[in-house]
């Protein structure tokens, strides 16, 4: 049997945590900007738009994510579509993060009195002038602390694509468990790498938080 001194197991850990890093940050550009142009286009209260957005939206935060890395992984190789478990977890983290970051900008936008679209209206501003001068400046500032503090669930989420195979910090965390048998050993590293993965975003979304509420 192959001897793993500590010192094998954090360098391995460390090395998957590589991969936990990226693919939360893929998750969070890609599904941002997702999430971007699902809040532009419900934000123009076309009914269409509006009625496929809600729908969209209740699919991604209804189901559970592990059921979506599934289907993207299974189920898409039923219809003649070969997907990576690296390809799949991308996918279904992209699109669950943009139905919470289209939830979270939506909401900051409708936070705003609504007076501010009116002066908008008054000063004969199109809406899309409106949305870059007047209203995505104040909705942003609003959004920063809450991006910031789901960009933690983002990594959380990251976990459960080790059920597909993708080798991230929890799948080299069982992998390393079951060549060395000292659980204990292994999963309080793997859990204090992920503390010291999400601690300082949720720290600076708090700070962020605080700070605009200072400002107001």
């Amino acid at each position: 049997m192959m001897q793993f001194t500590d010192w094998d197991i954090l360098r391995s850990l460390l090395l998957a945590a590589r991969w936990t890093i990226v693919l939360s940050l893929i998750a969070f550009v890609c599904g941002g900007l997702i999430g971007l142009l699902l809040t532009v286009l419900r934000s123009t209260k076309n009914p269409f738009f509006t009625w496929l957005i809600k729908l969209y939206v209740e699919i991604f935060q209804g189901t559970p994510l592990l059921m979506q890395l599934f289907l993207a992984f299974f189920g898409l190789s039923l219809i003649g579509i070969e997907v990576s478990a690296w390809t799949a977890a991308i996918l279904s983290l992209t699109l669950f993060s943009s139905a919470f970051f289209h939830d979270i900008w939506r909401g900051c936008i409708e936070s705003l009195p609504k007076g501010q679209w009116e002066a908008c209206r008054t000063m004969g501003l199109s809406y899309l002038q409106s949305m870059r001068y007047v209203i995505a400046p104040q909705a942003a500032r609003l959004a920063i602390a809450p991006t910031v503090g789901f960009s933690v669930q983002i990594v959380k989420g990251t976990a459960l694509a080790s059920i597909i195979g993708f080798v991230e910090l929890t799948k080299a965390g069982t992998m390393l468990n079951n060549a060395t048998f000292q659980p204990f050993k292994v999963f309080a590293l793997v859990a204090l790498l992920y503390f010291v993965i999400c601690y300082p975003l949720s720290a600076l979304a708090r700070y962020l938080e605080t700070r605009n509420h200072v400002a107001r």
